[in-house]
């Protein structure tokens, strides 16, 4: 007597049934983000993603995925920025001051305060900041 084992879903040559639905995704998102925001930015995101022919979803998910994070200043940048605003201010000083003396004796203080401010420009625009941009 033979004995015939029987097994489930297999057909002959070893081939599974298919047994139809969505085919499986090759990522699956399994991790959720909350975030709190007003109705006016709901509707922007919603409408933005609407223009794209996109899900809301998809929208942020791809907008995260190109934004462009702009670092915030340094302590030094500021302390530069505020060294520029005094500057300036002696400017209109000295400006103000040729206007009612006369040009010609107010150039000499004019000069040093314009290689101050070259001087500042050059320390603000070096580009040798860190950045996660590269």
């Amino acid at each position: 007597m033979e004995v015939i084992a029987k097994s489930k879903n297999k057909l002959p040559g070893d081939q599974q049934k298919n047994k139809g639905g969505a085919p499986k995704k090759r990522v699956k998102r399994e991790l959720i983000i909350r975030v709190r925001m007003t109705a006016t930015e709901r509707f922007q995101i919603e409408t933005k993603a609407n223009a794209a022919g996109m899900r809301s979803s998809t929208w942020i998910r791809a907008s995260a995925k190109n934004a462009k994070i702009i670092p915030r200043l340094t302590a030094d940048e500021r302390r530069i920025l505020w060294m520029l605003a005094e500057l300036s201010n002696n400017l209109n000083q000295l400006t103000k001051l040729a206007h009612q003396l006369g040009l010609l004796r107010v150039v000499r203080q004019c000069e040093q305060v314009i290689k101050e401010v070259d001087e500042t420009f050059k320390k603000l625009n070096k580009d040798d900041r860190e950045s996660d941009n590269g």
